[in-house]
């Protein structure tokens, strides 16, 4: 009995994400992000792209907000 294989959709956007994150931290060969443009449908590339650097800029709001809003032990 095997498992079914995932619809070439959902790995696609996982690919997507996968290479928009480790675009974002700087470390990724050459070669991989050439198979990544040959690969990846870049209205995908962008739209993961908008909403991980969203997500990244409201996560640092929520940082700031979380110390200034500390009580300080002073």
């Amino acid at each position: 009995m095997s498992l079914p294989k995932p619809s070439v959709s959902k790995t696609a956007w996982l690919r997507t994400i996968q290479a928009v994150l480790w675009s974002f931290v700087g470390l990724r060969q050459n070669s991989e992000s050439q198979q990544d443009i040959e690969k990846l449908n870049p209205f995908h590339i962008i739209g993961v792209a908008i909403g991980a650097a969203l997500l990244f800029v409201l996560g640092l709001i929520a940082l700031v907000n979380w110390v200034v809003v500390q009580p300080s032990g002073l």
